[in-house]
């Protein structure tokens, strides 16, 4: 029989065990959660739209931007790395590295569009001299050591030309299977805006995008199919004007320019290419995807830097018949690549609002 001077000194034995566990556990560093903020990199041309984009990004808690790379694309990519490097002082993140990347396509010369972006890529708003410096590493290099640091983490988001990706592949093949996934903003299913049927990021370096498409890795494609129907629009506009703050007075004044060029152009408002694929980071849910097999076309005449798309996995079998060719079943084929079909425009307007307000 335990007496009652025993009891009392067990209990006080175990009340100082667990408060030791306790203690412990508070020092323990807490596992990740699963809504921790996703490690990015985002590769950029900036680019006005771009520069939404990164504001976007780096207003979101979900998004752990590990690094800027610039690619030339809209602008040259020495006034590509002066924007991004503006756009980080203006968060005041200068602890995000921003690497020099490519300076022209692998195989063709550069087209710049400062016709749709401003003389200064910024659509000629006006932000103080940058007070982040330019990190020394070739863009590529700092792909290939992030992916490799953070195997199996890093979303690697390309709004612009897809030379960097391109280049960091050839540089180290193996880090198609370690990063986490890829979403682009480019290719269409539906047209293009640089051609008839190729869109601007994709036609600007076909080869490159060949690569990537054809890397292997978990690709999501968000495509003017859908970034053509995301308008931001004079309303929203009217919203964002309202807010206090040098990011929302730049953004109100880099917006107002493409609102203006869109509304001269017929349009109802200024599509938003690459933040609603940083966007698609954020929240999945503003997207909607269908698996297609996309290949690159690098050959034709009127055709170069198309996304083909396959939409519905398969093409016709055919066999040859004396002097003709005859349809005898259906060849499917394998898809390669997630692709926007439909996105929420609204709700990502007011995500990019909310953001924009600190909220």
């Amino acid at each position: 029989m335990i007496s009652i001077r025993s009891a009392t000194a067990m209990i006080k034995k175990l009340l100082v065990l667990l408060l030791a566990v306790a203690f412990l556990l508070s020092a323990t560093p807490a596992q990740a959660s699963p809504n921790e903020a996703r490690k990015v990199i985002l590769d950029v041309d900036p680019g006005a739209d771009d520069a939404m984009a990164i504001l976007l990004a780096l207003n979101s808690p979900e998004l752990d931007v590990r690094a800027l790379t610039v690619v030339a694309g809209n602008v040259v990519v020495g006034q590509g790395v002066e924007n991004a490097l503006k756009m980080v002082s203006l968060a005041g993140r200068c602890d995000i590295p921003v690497a020099r990347g490519a300076e022209k396509p692998l195989e063709q010369k550069l087209t710049t569009a400062e016709f749709f972006h401003g003389k200064n890529g910024l659509g000629n708003a006006d932000l103080p001299a940058a007070a982040c410096k330019v990190d020394a590493r070739p863009a590529a290099d700092l792909i290939v050591e992030l992916v490799n640091r953070y195997p199996r983490e890093i979303t690697l988001v390309p709004v612009g030309p897809l030379t960097n990706i391109a280049l960091a592949l050839k540089k180290d093949p193996s880090i198609a299977t370690k990063v986490k996934k890829v979403v682009l903003m480019g290719g269409s299913i539906a047209g293009g805006n640089a051609t008839a049927v190729a869109e601007a990021n994709i036609y600007n370096d076909p080869e490159a995008a060949l690569a990537v498409f054809e890397a292997g890795w978990p690709l999501t494609m968000v495509g003017l199919n859908v970034t053509e129907r995301t308008l931001f629009t004079r309303a929203e506009l009217g919203q964002l004007a309202k807010e206090k703050g040098q990011q929302a007075r730049f953004a109100t004044a880099v917006l107002t320019f493409l609102v203006d060029l869109a509304e001269k152009l017929g349009g109802e408002g200024t599509p938003m290419h690459d933040p609603l694929a940083v966007g698609a980071v954020i929240d999945r849910t503003l997207i909607v995807i269908r698996d297609m097999r996309v290949d690159i076309e690098t050959r034709g005449e009127y055709t170069r830097g198309e996304t083909v798309a396959s939409r519905h996995n398969c093409s016709d079998r055919r066999e040859l018949r004396g002097d003709h060719y005859a349809v005898v079943g259906i060849e499917t084929v394998q898809p390669n690549v997630h692709v926007a079909v439909e996105s929420d425009g609204a709700r990502f307007n007011q995500l990019f609002l909310a953001r924009l307000r600190g909220k």
